[in-house]
């Protein structure tokens, strides 16, 4: 099915567990009030659902690398259809990892490798469009070999499973883990198909709140139909508003807090929906860490923006608040958006007055100086090299493009065309200008992380100034990044994180340390091919 700006297109057979019913109904039904088309008792009211967090996926066994004898954790989660509690009195099926969204958090520490085995035991049909439920799972973030790293075209079909494995060898992160299925990420990733995966080192866990003071939160929004499953509408492959905050699949839920520093673990999840974040109370919140890991500067903001794919760590102080008082996160939204009548709000923090442990010292912590990343402390002299990449919209065949190039021009030439080559650890500045028209581009390099350098000709905004691997690339803004390109050789992509952008073909290749025609053991379409799901 093909989709236009016409349709309104509705889980139409989950319930089943696989039908692949499809309905329609017209956008003209949409107006500037809401997106959904619930009764209004359907509908649900922010902050009457409790906060709740995604579970700690636990290791099925440990080991070591018979190799070099590192420590290594074997996970497994399973793809499969499900249904989740969003609305008052309806129920919504979804597409998630262990049947639950977002998916259950991966904890682990740097260091110990990871085996993540995913089993793909979905519908054999997405119910949104009919596709084939053929995924291709991503840690984005991760620094991972290429044939474990998610490439868009090498996908896991119904019924096989497929074993990544993670190094963890970089600083502490919040990273994530999601569906990149080629042409159909924005569907899978919408439906459920994404969690957070954390890495911890021993700097990370003195001198940041951990355990029940270390919050997950996944940000994404949502439409419904009338009996309460997803809606879909991405306007012309332009792009996803829904007009339902979730924070951890919860609708503008509620988190208790008590009176003392707490870190939050930001990811802006949403399918298009940017975000700019603030506190009610005017109130400052601190970043302490980027997409990349912990800043070399900690900084308080105001309010800060973020795209999908980003992430941004933040410490809030709730010290000076009374018991009983009410902190809303709210979402100032950016000039990019289709804004409802509460999207302005993600959630509330309720004050409580607890006993607050003061022996851990990081309840009334706020560290200014934390850790400089390799990345950080590279300087614009050490480039070798300047590429500059144009980011554009074709009207006539409504395509997205980095450069000119489309991931049809991948795909033709046999996986071969790459739009960079430098070499295995070196440093370039990467240029990317936005003059597509009304649409920003979250622009996410694979493997690496980079520092931003500027913003049309300016210094990068306050809560850029760490390890980036995903860039906001807003409307009329040129962004200049400096990277180093390793640990690894082999093909990595490269895309717009704006989901129906990268559906549409705005994704491009680099290669680093290749030589053109030369063999490569880590070709991500051949090196590590998917196996028959036995059940283990």
């Amino acid at each position: 099915m093909t989709l236009t700006r016409r349709q309104f297109l509705l889980f139409g057979g989950l319930g089943a567990l696989g039908a692949a019913a499809a309905v329609t109904v017209p956008l003209s039904s949409v107006d500037a009030k809401s997106a959904s088309r619930l009764r209004d008792a359907d509908m649900p009211r922010p902050f009457r659902t409790a906060f709740a967090q995604a579970p700690i996926l636990r290791p099925r066994s440990t080991g070591f690398d018979p190799i070099d004898g590192a420590p290594v954790n074997y996970y497994t989660v399973t793809q499969m259809a499900a249904v989740a509690a969003i609305l008052p009195r309806l129920t919504t099926p979804i597409l998630g990892y262990n049947g639950i969204f977002p998916g259950p958090t991966i904890s682990i520490e740097r260091g110990t490798r990871a085996v993540l085995r995913v089993r793909n035991q979905l519908p054999a049909r997405h119910p949104i469009d009919g596709h084939v439920l053929s995924t291709s799972t991503h840690l984005h973030g991760s620094a991972s070999l290429p044939q474990f790293d998610g490439y868009a075209s090498e996908v896991v079909n119904q019924g096989f499973r497929k074993d990544y494995h993670y190094p963890n060898g970089q600083q502490a992160r919040t990273l994530w883990f999601h569906d990149h299925a080629v042409h159909k990420t924005a569907m899978n990733v919408y439906a459920g198909l994404a969690a957070q995966y954390h890495v911890h080192d021993p700097f990370e866990r003195q001198v940041l709140p951990q355990g029940q003071f270390d919050v997950a939160l996944t940000i994404s929004d949502a439409m419904f139909a009338s009996n309460g499953f997803l809606a879909y509408d991405d306007r012309d492959h332009s792009g996803l508003w829904g007009d339902v905050m979730l924070v951890n699949g919860r609708a503008w839920p509620v988190m208790q807090v008590q009176r003392r520093v707490y870190r939050f673990r930001i990811l802006d999840a949403c399918v298009s929906r940017s975000l700019r974040l603030a506190l009610s109370t005017g109130d400052a919140m601190t970043v302490v860490a980027t997409d990349g890991g912990l800043v070399p500067v900690a900084q308080p903001v105001s309010s800060f923006r973020l795209a999908s794919g980003e992430r941004y760590e933040v410490l809030i102080d709730f010290r000076k608040f009374s018991p009983g008082q009410r902190i809303v996160l709210r979402n100032l939204s950016n000039e990019n958006n289709r804004d409802y009548d509460h999207t302005d709000k993600v959630m509330a923090f309720d004050v409580v007055d607890a006993a607050v442990n003061t022996g851990d010292p990081t309840w009334n912590t706020i560290p200014t100086t934390l850790q400089r990343s390799e990345i950080m402390s590279l300087t614009p002299a050490q480039s070798t090299k300047t590429r500059r990449f144009r980011l554009k919209h074709h009207d006539v065949t409504n395509e997205f493009s980095i450069s000119e190039e489309t991931w049809a021009d991948v795909v033709a030439s046999g996986f071969r065309r790459v739009i960079a080559n430098p070499a295995l650890n070196a440093v370039e500045t990467w240029e990317f200008e936005n003059s597509s028209g009304g649409w920003h581009h979250p622009m996410h390099l694979h493997l690496v992380d980079f520092q931003i350098l500027s913003r049309n000709g300016k210094v990068p905004f306050a809560h850029e100034k760490g390890p980036k691997d995903t860039v906001y690339v807003g409307e009329e803004e040129t962004v200049r990044l400096l990277v180093k390109f390793g640990p690894h050789r082999g093909k990595y992509m490269l895309h717009c994180h704006n989901l129906p952008h990268e559906d549409f073909d705005m994704m491009a290749q680099f290669s680093v340390g290749l030589v053109d025609g030369q063999y490569d053991p880590n070709d991500p379409m051949t090196a590590a091919p998917p196996s028959w799901d036995d059940g283990r």
